[in-house]
């Protein structure tokens, strides 16, 4: 993660979301561009990720991560729910804290290997003052976007915007 090369050279598409009933505006007018979304993903304190039980149901607990080089990262117990579920299924969401200025990703989450991982948890440590020592050994995961949503609350239904990832 330290020095490494952008993941995301660009920005993913910008479009309407697919929302019946709700009588979203025509047109790309209003969107909201996606450094806006990158702002909240990053300045974020707590997030919510959903995983998917082996039974298929939903599992949705807060963790703490990184947003970097359009990637989330974070770690959690080897034993945990979380990283059950994600060994047996990597597809989640992950939300940002905020509901006012909701950002909601759609993806898949796996084991993160090699140098991408490195720096890691000087990185964590220092957002959010924690000592990782005794984690050294925990999993760290990489979150990769297939989809976002973002909804500005202030902004109305106006402003509803879906990104599509190309990878």
């Amino acid at each position: 993660m330290a020095k490494s090369k952008k993941v995301q050279s660009r920005a993913p598409n910008a479009s309407r979301p697919h929302m019946p009933g709700y009588g979203l505006p025509k047109g790309t007018k209003g969107l909201l561009p996606w450094g806006w979304a990158e702002q909240r993903l990053k300045k974020s304190h707590n997030y919510w990720i959903t995983t998917v039980r082996p039974d298929g149901s939903p599992h949705t607990m807060i963790v703490w991560g990184l947003w970097l080089d359009g990637r989330f990262y974070f770690s959690t117990g080897r034993q945990s729910r979380k990283a059950r579920n994600l060994a047996a299924n990597p597809k989640c969401i992950l939300c940002t804290e905020r509901a006012d200025e909701a950002v909601i990703v759609e993806g898949e989450a796996r084991l993160a290997t090699g140098p991408r991982s490195r720096g890691f948890f000087a990185r964590y440590e220092k957002k959010y003052s924690w000592d990782m020592s005794a984690y050294q050994e925990e999993p760290i995961f990489e979150f990769r976007p297939r989809v976002a949503f973002g909804l500005a609350e202030k902004k109305s239904l106006n402003a509803a915007t879906r990104w599509k990832f190309g990878n």
